[in-house]
C-alpha cells in the first residue's frame, strides 16, 4: 500500500491511497465491461491505464465528456453497463448532459471522477482548490448520488452503488480523492 507524507504547518500527515486493482474488480463484480473515458491524471495510473490493456473491457476513448454521458445512457437501453471516467472539470462542464439525460430521462449513467488538485490528506471541501471545493456541494444541490472513494476500504461499496444506479435508472458519482495506487 502506497504511504504519503504531507507536511504541514500543524503537524504530518500520512495518508493510504485506494487500491486501483480492487477499484477494477468493484466494477467487473458490477458486471461492467465497457469504459468510456478522457484522459484524467488522478486516475490514469492507477484505473485506466490497466484498464486499457484489460482484455475483459473495451474502452472507447472521447473528446468530450458530454459525450460519454450520452454514451452510457445509450448503451443502458439494450442492458449494458459502462462507466464514464473524467476529473472534475468535464464534470462540471457535462452538469447540463447529466441533468437532462440522468435525471429527467431517468438513465443510469455511472461516473468515476479524480478530483484533479485536492490535497491528499484534505476532505475536497477543505480542499485550496475551488474546482474540487465545490462539487460536492453541486451534486447534493442537483440530489445526485454521490460517494467518496479515498481510503483503501472505500472501494468496498462499488458494485453495490453501481448496480444500485442501474436498478434505480439513476446517475451515481465516485469521486476519487487519492489517485488510486496501481497494482
Amino acid at each position: 500500500m502506497m504511504v504519503a507524507t504531507s507536511f504541514t504547518a500543524s503537524a504530518c500527515a500520512a495518508v493510504a491511497y485506494p487500491s486501483g486493482s480492487r477499484i477494477i474488480a468493484g466494477i467487473k463484480a458490477a458486471g461492467v465491461r465497457e469504459i468510456i473515458a478522457l484522459p484524467d491524471i488522478v486516475t490514469s495510473d492507477g484505473l485506466l491505464w490497466p484498464v486499457s490493456k484489460d482484455p475483459e473491457f473495451r474502452l472507447t476513448r472521447i473528446c468530450k465528456e458530454d459525450e460519454g454521458v450520452s454514451i452510457c445512457a445509450a448503451m443502458s437501453y439494450n442492458g449494458t453497463r459502462a462507466v464514464l471516467m473524467m476529473q472534475q472539470t468535464g464534470l462540471l462542464d457535462s452538469l447540463n448532459a447529466i441533468r437532462a439525460i440522468g435525471v429527467d430521462y431517468g438513465l443510469p449513467v455511472v461516473m468515476l471522477v479524480g478530483l484533479q488538485g485536492k490535497e491528499p490528506q484534505l476532505a475536497p471541501e477543505k480542499s485550496s482548490a475551488y474546482g474540487v471545493r465545490i462539487v460536492r456541494p453541486i451534486l447534493d444541490a442537483m440530489q445526485l448520488s454521490h460517494s467518496l472513494i479515498e481510503e483503501p476500504e472505500d472501494v468496498e461499496h462499488i458494485a453495490q452503488a453501481i448496480s444500485a444506479a442501474y436498478a434505480a435508472s439513476r446517475p451515481h458519482v465516485f469521486l476519487i480523492g487519492r489517485a488510486p495506487e496501481a497494482s
